[in-house]
């Protein structure tokens, strides 16, 4: 429920605060006073759409905030927190949330959360589990068939929301299944065409056969091919350089006459015999290199033998057909990776008819228990219109509707999410009338009273924790005025209920009566909001019973209706 809220610079209102609490709360104020700002700083905390047209004259910005009193471990707690907020532990189970939201002049909004900065929808999206708002636009989209279907199945209970989430369970699946088949069958000549390339681009590169790396090891073989007698003569000189059969020094035999040399000499000196070792590694690494020269000589000898020019030509034709496959794919690794992921998208191309084949066996499947769950929810909802036409017309006779009879009509519809059933209200206003939709045969009055009558027996099976009634009771007087006053005190029983009113009838059933005083100091209008007890309320029912507070009589009505409605 709503704690408290405070407004500052919204419409007429510079600041205010409005200590609201459980129960039922009556707000009362003066035409032009600012009772609507209250309902309209409640939008904005549940996360309606900002108008900047709401800033006060003359202001940068306006604020409201809220406290709410919420369960400590409830969903409206855990969506806080997702949302990165969080509420304050009372004890009892029991925590408080702050909501606030800003507008600016420009039009500019933000909106916090449990203390963080927070998307407005979030509010909305906590607004579905806080409060239920009426106002003249919500009576007018009590009008609507999909408003009546949901009332409907909020009075219908968690046993028909359960049956209408399995048919919603159903539908999505028929409608994918449906959706995907329709998919495959619109896309069939694409797809066929698609596999068609990919078939004979696998089947060019599968042709080639080309190898992880292979293009590099092409290119540095035919690079050794292009320029062997280079490369043959430069091993030789350097072979010769290292050893040779000539009677002239070479490497290998000065490194072992110096090394003997050292050896001879280093039983005189130990810091000559140091170098003994290092010279003969040479001695051995220089012989390595030699037996490692021969090799690469006899290697290229064998390019020779092996016809080097033909071995060359391969290589480049070779190199020329991978070439061609990177000049289309982009890389050798484009090629390879297009080998492997085209055999894969061609098993599912080439899936397709028998995709097509399951697919439509899951549709027709889906098909069936999708029949089977629209038929439950209509048994449910035809079930539950009875009641709720029943129930409702009962409550219609205690809000001056004595001969009204309402009749809640389920009838075959077009299939959607939500089922196959067309919901509508109808009303017969006295005995002998057909009766007919609220949208065409309801006054302004009536239709007040019908949703609110609504509202009662929902809450019997799906309470709001908080309802607010933006002058539910216009278009009404006398004594049906006092029997809304009456349901929404019996509503407050089970909910949080606040109600914007202009009758003294309605004001008088209240636990908590609070009042929009205006004042105009010749240049800025302001309003404050006053919670009224003892004189001051029974002189603000004087006010809306005859337009004079100080009347005697008036005064007099006013405690008759308190004590009537506090009896």
């Amino acid at each position: 429920m709503i704690e408290e809220m405070r407004l500052r610079g919204l419409g007429v209102i510079a600041e205010a605060t409005l200590p609201i609490g459980a129960g039922f709360t009556a707000i009362t104020g003066e035409t032009g006073a600012g009772k609507t700002m209250v309902v309209t700083g409640l939008g904005l905390l549940l996360g309606q759409r900002a108008d900047s047209g709401a800033v006060r004259a003359g202001a940068p910005q306006a604020s409201v905030d809220g406290v709410w009193i919420v369960p400590e471990g409830g969903r409206v707690a855990e969506r806080v927190r997702e949302a990165g907020g969080d509420v304050e532990p009372i004890g009892d189970g029991r925590a408080e949330l702050y909501l606030g939201r800003v507008l600016s002049s420009e039009g500019r909004s933000r909106a916090s959360v449990g203390g963080r900065p927070a998307p407005a929808a979030v509010l909305g999206e906590l607004a579905e589990q806080l409060i239920v708002v009426h106002g003249q636009s919500d009576q007018l989209r009590l009008k609507s068939a999909a408003a009546q279907r949901d009332a409907l199945d909020r009075f219908g209970g968690a046993e028909l929301v359960a049956i209408r989430d399995r048919y919603r369970a159903a539908y999505d699946a028929w409608r994918a299944a449906d959706g995907e088949l329709e998919r495959l069958r619109g896309e069939r000549d694409a797809r066929s065409r698609e596999a068609d390339e990919l078939r004979a681009r696998i089947a060019e590169i599968e042709q080639v056969d080309p190898q992880p790396g292979e293009d590099v090891l092409l290119a540095e073989r035919a690079e050794r091919l292009a320029n062997v007698e280079a490369l043959r003569e430069a091993a030789t000189t350097a072979h010769d350089a290292l050893s040779t059969d000539d009677e002239m020094p070479d490497a290998v035999s000065l490194l072992a006459e110096a090394r003997r040399a050292v050896e001879r000499a280093s039983a005189s000196d130990p810091a000559l015999a140091a170098f003994v070792e290092p010279l003969a590694e040479l001695g051995y690494r220089a012989s390595d290199v030699v037996t490692g020269l021969s090799a690469y000589v006899a290697d290229l000898e064998s390019l020779d033998n092996g016809g080097g020019p033909q071995e060359l030509a391969i290589v480049e034709e070779r190199r020329a057909a991978i070439g061609a496959l990177v000049r289309v794919h982009g890389s050798l690794a484009e090629t390879l990776d297009l080998l492997r992921t085209g055999s894969e998208r061609l098993v599912e191309l080439d899936d397709d008819d028998d995709r097509m084949t399951r697919l439509t066996a899951e549709r027709d499947a889906a098909a069936h228990r999708l029949d089977d769950d629209a038929a439950a929810l209509t048994a449910a909802r035809t079930a539950a219109a009875e009641r709720l036409g029943a129930a409702v017309t009962d409550e219609l006779r205690e809000l001056a509707l004595p001969d009204a009879r309402l009749v809640v009509a389920v009838e075959p519809g077009a299939p959607s999410a939500t089922g196959r059933d067309d919901v509508t209200i109808l009303l017969a206003p006295h005995p002998g009338a057909d009766p007919r939709p609220v949208a065409r045969g309801a006054s302004g009055g009536e239709l007040s009273r019908v949703m609110l009558a609504i509202e009662v027996v929902i809450a019997g099976t799906d309470p709001v924790p908080t309802f607010v009634f933006d002058e539910v009771d216009a278009g009404i007087g006398g004594a049906a005025a006092i029997e809304v006053g009456r349901r929404l005190a019996r509503l407050a029983e089970t909910s949080q209920v606040i109600a914007v009113t202009h009758l003294a009838q309605v004001a008088a059933f209240a636990s908590h009566h609070l009042t929009v005083v205006k004042s105009n100091d010749g240049s800025v209008t302001a309003s404050s909001v006053r919670a009224l007890a003892g004189p001051e309320r029974e002189a603000e029912m004087a006010r809306l019973l005859s337009g004079l507070p100080d009347s005697d009589a008036a005064i007099q009505h006013a405690r008759e209706l308190l004590s009537l409605a506090h009896s």
